[in-house]
């Protein structure tokens, strides 16, 4: 049996993490304040926050794939994907976490979950289809490497709650917020330009985390498989199957693009992950690191 792999510790990604943490948590304080103000009830907010924060826990996984049209698929299903999933757990010294397939041509996959023993990793039959055991095994690493390095959890937490600004919205609609002729109530437009703000700090926090954990699991991948070069040749392939992808498609599955091993859309200041040039480039250093040891 090899022996597991050690990963050590990340720190520019521990630091990230916990500084995206903090920030979300602050965020997450000051909206409750403005909802406050508008509902002029505690009781009221605290049920609401406190909901959508079980909602975006408990089951943001399980929307995500419902979204994605993936479901998990037992041992008998897809034995040779599972197979390879406990080799890398194995090896990576992981508690084998569900894994899902999701029927669509776009070679794609991703990992979700709030904790090592609550995760689940996909991959698309595209992906399945398009690269070779080797590089689909060097896919899988890198998403148990966001398992390992648990940025998955962050992620799942960050993703969702950039949408509890949409559903304050909603809620003030419904609720009201206050009689239109009380000029201590804020006005529908203070809630509406807090909801926004939120959103925006959301999205910068959950782009800045990203780019830097699809380094960070590359690498994991890299020292799970031994194999860098595998991982390298993936790139390239889904790189290219992209390409032949309806861009309606990619346009379905968007809101997914920050958990992707691979974006529907790439370039730009707001790009979900790093370009893939550069990630290629260092798992060539990853590849001659590995093979100076082993010489």
């Amino acid at each position: 049996m090899p022996r597991p792999t050690s990963f050590g510790k990340d720190t520019g990604l521990q630091i990230r993490m916990a500084t995206t943490m903090l920030l979300l948590g602050a965020v997450y304080v000051a909206l409750g304040a403005v909802l406050f103000l508008f509902l002029e009830s505690a009781i009221l907010m605290i049920v609401i926050l406190g909901g959508l924060a079980a909602l975006q826990f408990f089951t943001s996984d399980k929307l995500a794939l419902a979204a994605m049209g993936a479901r998990v698929v037992s041992p008998q299903e897809a034995p040779q994907l599972h197979a390879m999933i406990e080799r890398l757990c194995v090896q990576a010294d992981l508690p084998k976490p569900k894994v899902a397939v999701a029927n669509m041509a776009m070679p794609n996959a991703f990992a979700l979950g709030r904790s090592p023993k609550n995760a689940t990793v996909c991959a698309t039959t595209g992906i399945m289809e398009l690269l070779t055991p080797a590089e689909l095994e060097g896919v899988m690493a890198h998403e148990l490497s966001h398992i390992a390095n648990r940025d998955v959890m962050i992620m799942t937490v960050a993703s969702f709650f950039a949408t509890i600004a949409a559903y304050i919205v909603q809620f003030g609609f419904f609720f009201g917020g206050g009689s239109s002729d009380d000029d201590d109530s804020p006005s529908f437009l203070v809630l509406f330009l807090a909801s926004l703000v939120v959103y925006f700090i959301s999205f910068l926090l959950i782009q800045a985390l990203s780019r830097y954990r699809e380094f960070a699991a590359d690498r994991g991948a890299a020292l799970i498989t031994g194999r860098p070069s595998a991982l390298s040749s993936a790139l390239y392939k889904i790189s290219s199957g992209m390409a032949q992808i309806p861009k309606q498609d990619l346009r379905s599955t968007s809101e997914m693009n920050a958990f992707f091993i691979f974006p529907t859309s790439i370039g730009g200041l707001f790009a979900t992950h790093p370009p893939m040039e550069k990630r290629i480039e260092a798992l060539s250093r990853l590849e001659a690191q590995l093979q100076g040891t082993r010489a």
